[in-house]
């Protein structure tokens, strides 16, 4: 792959072309010339589009695309071909199909689909048998076959010495264990948040406490036997408090949250919209603030679109019954952008990548193109016609937002979208 973009805007503090706005040369996918102005004697294919900009490529935590299993959801292809489009370069898949990820076999399968994709897949494989919270699946074999994390997607792990027991093992091979935090006893049978518009909607609700007890515990836990954990999508302001103490005592612990909790609080449910039933629930304005302050100082060490496609058979039903979830991956440009600076969401798009086991690559002649390309600037409100996804269920349908992606440049392929 040989490629001369014309005129783009470098966003990427890593490099020592931050901030300026220059051409950029790529042979056989590797950055071979930056410069002010670059000559196409070569008759290379040419980048050049409106307000380009370009940073490192951007990194998604959790992403679900339902095969094997759920093609109905989406496949793996079509999931790909969602991520390139919303400027993702690599993506964190979750588990949650059916059959569960939870074996070698399992994992490689889902590599060779993967495979020749300009998106880089990264396997997350189950961290008990079926996802059942019974017995730990075999997290060695899988992490040697290409696991990243191991994790029961949306399913916390009742038995704390059956978390106690992964963090020790995984610690061996350093293994990433996540945990949601819910404590499903105290979250009971709750669709969302537990407080006033819970009460005046007459829908059960989920309390922080739930979230917040977890939490605690696996502090603890983690604590004893010295781990890696990372806590995926916290949404209160106490989780905020809990993980930052944790740091301070220089736990091995990371957390994520989806970009839907910075954005919507629960008064957004007001009309019963199954769109907007996701875990954990969305919570109050002042968790929001939290979280965007975690974000800030750095408690909060990545963001996710947590997307998670949802066929309409489950989520066009009564609010009770529907399934949580939204699809968020071509959304979540647009939605961070109208929460931060163009740089810090940057920042938070390409955030998280050694966690998982992704090298970070600077614009800098000599290194892999790894790119995400995007006009900043656009304004427009989010619809159908912006969803790629063959499930349609998407939280920020109808959401003024901010930011245009152009496309990918990755693993010497490139993908722009038409």
């Amino acid at each position: 792959m040989n490629i001369l973009i014309k005129s783009a805007t470098i966003i990427d503090s890593k490099s020592e072309f931050h901030n300026s706005t220059q051409d950029i040369l790529i042979e056989n996918g590797v950055i071979t010339s930056i410069a002010k102005s670059i000559k196409n004697t070569n008759k290379y294919q040419e980048i050049q589009l409106d307000n380009l900009h370009i940073s490192q490529g951007w990194f998604d935590s959790s992403v679900s695309f339902g095969e094997p299993g759920f093609e109905e959801r989406d496949t793996i292809e079509n999931g790909l071909k969602t991520a390139a489009a919303s400027g993702f370069t690599a993506v964190a898949m979750n588990a949650n199909s059916n059959p569960v990820i939870d074996s070698n076999s399992n994992i490689t399968f889902v590599n060779a689909k993967a495979q020749n994709h300009a998106v880089s897949l990264l396997p997350i494989g189950a961290l008990t048998v079926g996802s059942k919270g019974e017995d730990l699946a075999e997290l060695y074999d899988m992490k040697s076959a290409g696991a990243v994390a191991f994790y029961d997607y949306k399913k916390p792990i009742s038995n704390p010495n059956l978390m106690k027991i992964a963090l020790q093992y995984a610690s061996n091979f350093d293994g990433l264990i996540c945990a949601f935090p819910q404590e499903n006893k105290i979250a009971g049978h709750g669709v969302m948040n537990e407080n006033i518009t819970s009460t005046i909607l007459g829908l059960k609700g989920i309390p922080a406490m739930a979230e917040e007890l977890q939490i605690a515990r696996d502090i603890f836990l983690l604590e004893y036997t010295g781990g890696k954990l990372h806590i995926p999508t916290i949404s209160t302001a106490k989780s905020v408090e809990l993980v930052r103490e944790a740091k301070q005592k220089k736990l091995n612990i990371t957390c994520s949250v989806a970009i839907h909790n910075l954005y919507f609080s629960d008064a957004t449910l007001s009309d019963f919209n199954t769109h907007f039933k996701v875990l954990p629930p969305l919570r109050l304005q002042s968790d929001i603030d939290a979280l965007i302050e975690g974000i800030k100082d750095g408690t909060i060490d990545m963001v996710t679109s947590d997307h998670n496609p949802i066929d309409v058979e489950h989520k066009k039903i009564e609010f009770d019954h529907a399934k949580n979830g939204t699809i968020g991956l071509e959304s979540a440009f647009g939605a961070l952008q109208s929460i931060f600076t163009i740089k810090k969401t940057i920042d938070l798009l390409t955030k998280g990548k050694s966690r998982f086991g992704l090298e970070n690559t600077p614009i800098n002649i000599g290194n892999k193109a790894d790119l995400s390309l995007f006009n900043p600037d656009t304004k427009y409100t989010f619809s159908k016609n912006d969803i790629i996804s063959k499930s349609k269920n998407a939280i920020f349908e109808g959401e003024a937002l901010k930011g245009k992606v152009y496309g990918i440049i990755s693993n010497n392929k490139v993908s722009i979208n038409s």
